[in-house]
């Protein structure tokens, strides 16, 4: 019974769920922006190509 008394007024468990779930929000803002800019790259090197093979094709 002690245990869990002490368990409950010790704030190291919630300190701890707060920076994972920090953690959490971090890593998906990371993984969600390294998608984005994935996304702008791989359009932007498709124009570059499209513009280079019709520069090269002579029209």
């Amino acid at each position: 019974m002690q245990f869990i008394t002490r368990f409950l007024r010790n704030e190291d468990g919630p300190t701890a769920v707060e920076y994972a779930v920090m953690l959490v929000l971090i890593v998906i803002v990371c993984l969600s922006s390294i998608s984005v800019v994935g996304q702008l790259a791989a359009s932007s090197f498709n124009i570059s190509a499209e513009a280079i093979e019709g520069a090269t094709s002579g029209q």
